[in-house]
């Protein structure tokens, strides 16, 4: 599996999303608001999940975070160069 599409799966288990499928999500839409419509509870069930998963290091309330969470393509982008 593509880092993009475990990235997409994660967030579907992470958040429940029964409803939703690894090609519902559009890796360049917006996670928050539009797009998939998460809010900032999900932002921190996600964020947990993604340290676990990918063992990377996430600031808190960092404008640099709220970057990196910006979309799938983002997080896959952070996770790479966290991986190094």
């Amino acid at each position: 599996m593509s880092l993009d599409n475990e990235v997409k799966q994660l967030i579907i288990d992470c958040l429940d999303l029964e409803d939703v499928s690894i090609e519902d999500i559009d890796s360049q839409a917006p996670l928050f608001g539009e797009g998939l419509g998460l809010d900032s509870i999900d932002a921190l069930e996600l964020g947990l999940a993604i340290k676990k998963q990918f063992d990377v290091k996430i600031e808190a309330n960092s404008d640099t975070t709220k970057q990196h969470f910006y979309s799938v393509a983002s997080l896959v982008s952070f996770i790479e160069s966290q991986r190094v």
